[in-house]
């Protein structure tokens, strides 16, 4: 019964995050039991454009090192903050995420190319975290019940935290890197004068529909409710262009 629970409570989670969390979990949990080495994962630009082993520019983003504190610190904050992205300011708007996390790939693959990094799921993490913070301005973050501060801190918070368990802060610096190159791109540049939207999400990804419209021909969020029973604690409230809630709300780093 506690299984059907849980597995009940999973499928509830938005399509992406669900996805993109399950298959880190299910790709640690066959290197652990020796189905898969990360020798087969690591991106290797002669082994994916020589040898055709295109599979290394997916698995790179999917590892995240052996089970341990960082698998558990990294999962936790990959499914935080995917999940109150896609719920929010990407509510509805399925394919414009994925087309983020493409974009973002794409960008840190290159990067990543240049400095020798073989392993790129910390830097999307970091990304997501960078984006989100960025877009929830107003939100205090309380990080780990020691320090309690603006939410577009967060991001610099991880790194030093990264920092002080020895780890090289460049794979998160390279996150913040692209997630700010996206956050200038999307929400920046199109309201500077003479900018315009320069990411546009192909046509062939759907657009499922959602609880907020997109206005297909200017590509600009409209103000929206979100449906939620009364019943669920995040229930319905008046959101801002973006999907962000109108009132600022303390945000927890732990669940």
């Amino acid at each position: 019964m506690a299984w059907q629970g849980l597995a009940t409570e999973f499928l509830q989670v938005p399509v992406v995050t669900r996805a993109y969390t399950a298959a880190c979990v299910l790709t640690t949990a066959a290197v652990q039991m020796e189905l898969l080495s990360p020798f087969q994962l690591y991106f290797n630009p002669h082994l994916v454009f020589r040898k055709f082993q295109v599979w290394r520019l997916v698995t790179s983003f999917l590892f995240f090192g052996p089970l341990g504190f960082s698998f558990f610190f990294n999962m936790l904050f990959v499914f935080r903050y995917c999940r109150m992205l896609e719920e929010g300011s990407f509510r509805g708007r399925t394919a414009d995420f994925v087309f983020m996390f493409f974009f973002g790939g794409v960008l840190m693959t290159l990067l990543g190319f240049l400095g020798s990094l073989f392993f790129l799921g910390q830097a999307l993490t970091a990304m997501l975290v960078y984006v989100w913070s960025r877009r929830s301005p107003q939100v205090r973050v309380n990080f780990f019940g020691l320090l309690t501060f603006q939410a577009p801190f967060l991001p610099w918070a991880l790194m030093g935290f990264s920092l002080l368990l020895g780890n090289s802060i460049f794979v998160d610096l390279l996150g913040i890197i692209v997630g700010h190159i996206y956050y200038f791109l999307e929400d920046i540049f199109p309201h500077q004068p003479g900018g315009k939207r320069l990411l546009l999400t192909p046509s062939f990804l759907p657009l499922p529909t959602g609880s907020c419209y997109w206005m297909i021909q200017r590509r600009t969020p409209i103000t929206c409710l979100s449906p939620r029973s009364s019943q669920d604690p995040h229930s319905s409230e008046l959101r801002q262009d973006g999907g962000q809630p109108l009132r600022p709300v303390l945000a927890s780093i732990l669940p």
